[in-house]
């Protein structure tokens, strides 16, 4: 499933190269509680059909009104981008349905040039880092190939929003949780690969969309390329195949990079880690293990939630309170078990 913001992009520049209408929207600054961050877009087409979202509906719905043939307004207009805000009364964030106090302002683009998005997203689909920058004086675009992954910026004259290939997951082992694991990825945008030697872990494979990798897991990790957009899973449960791919990639830089296994199994791995393979307690702070947390998981598929809440979190820069993870957790519990 591709992300929400190339799903955007690719349908606006098929609308367009249809002949059909549009108009970019995205999100550039937000007050208070808002229900998408900046850099959130939608396209919308002059008949009304949407994709993408800059709220939680009912914007989106007021933008129908005012620019679409939906409902007989008057279509969408020409010229330079326009900046619109919502929510700046009590009875605005009620009207549109925002949280109490929030306030967000939203860039609307009447005429997106195709030529830009055509040159965009095929840069993206290379695996190019982008940021799209916009003159809403004068509705100019113009891109930029980046190695940094900078925040997006408004100045109140300009746009610079970044962009990027889509998220990608590899899995090491095609086992039950990593076929959970898989799943729910790919609801949240990821493209995943999936890992494993052994046929037959491989040959009964069921999840769609998915590409299946057949070698030893340390080389496929160094020809994946992992970049800032990449995560890691190791989930075999078979430290031949685990320790050597999360070798591998603790060379790179995965924004996430975590091991499947008991509290105790995650304490031999890190030791086996430094005794055999010169790796240090300060070389290991990026490897997650236990992976996920803690929500009293039994099952693959209660054990995958737990882990794409984690790869998420660290996705999103957020860092969780040490009480979620799952080896303080289980002390925790411990500690009042034999209190009690």
């Amino acid at each position: 499933m591709e992300s929400i913001d190339l799903l955007v992009l690719r349908t606006a520049r098929n609308w367009l190269a249809a002949g059909e209408r549009c108009l970019l929207a995205t999100v550039v600054r937000t007050w208070g509680s808002s229900p998408r961050p900046v850099g959130s877009m939608m396209v919308l087409r002059h008949d009304g059909r949407v994709v993408g979202s800059v709220s939680g509906g009912c914007i989106e719905d007021d933008l129908i009104h005012r620019y679409s043939s939906a409902y007989k307004g008057p279509g969408l207009p020409e010229g330079a981008p326009q900046l619109v805000r919502y929510g700046v009364s009590a009875d605005e964030a009620h009207r549109f349905g925002l949280p109490c106090g929030g306030t967000l302002e939203i860039v609307l683009e009447f005429a997106p040039c195709v030529q830009a998005l055509e040159q965009l997203l095929a840069r993206l689909d290379e695996g190019m880092l982008m940021r799209r920058h916009l003159n809403l004086a004068t509705g100019e675009v113009t891109l930029e190939a980046t190695t940094t992954p900078d925040p997006f910026s408004f100045d109140g004259q300009r746009i610079s929003n970044p962009l990027g290939p889509g998220y990608r997951m590899l899995l090491i082992g095609a086992g039950a949780l990593a076929e959970y694991v898989a799943i729910m990825a790919q609801f949240n945008g990821f493209k995943v690969s999936v890992c494993d030697p052994r046929p037959e872990y491989m040959n009964t494979w069921t999840v769609t969309g998915v590409d299946t990798v057949v070698g030893m897991p340390d080389d496929v990790v160094r020809a994946f390329a992992p970049d800032v957009r990449t995560c890691i899973i190791a989930l075999s449960h078979d430290p031949k195949l685990d320790d050597l791919a999360l070798l591998e990639a603790l060379q790179g830089p995965a924004f996430y990079i975590g091991a499947i296994g008991s509290r105790r199994n995650s304490q031999n791995r890190r030791a086996r880690l430094i005794e055999h393979f010169g790796e240090t307690e300060a070389s290991l702070r990026r490897l997650h293990g236990p992976i996920g947390i803690y929500i009293g998981s039994k099952t693959p598929a209660e054990i995958a939630v737990s882990v794409m809440a984690e790869v998420l979190a660290a996705k999103n820069n957020v860092a969780l309170p040490g009480e979620l993870s799952v080896d303080q957790a289980k002390r925790t519990r411990e500690q009042h078990a034999l209190a009690g």
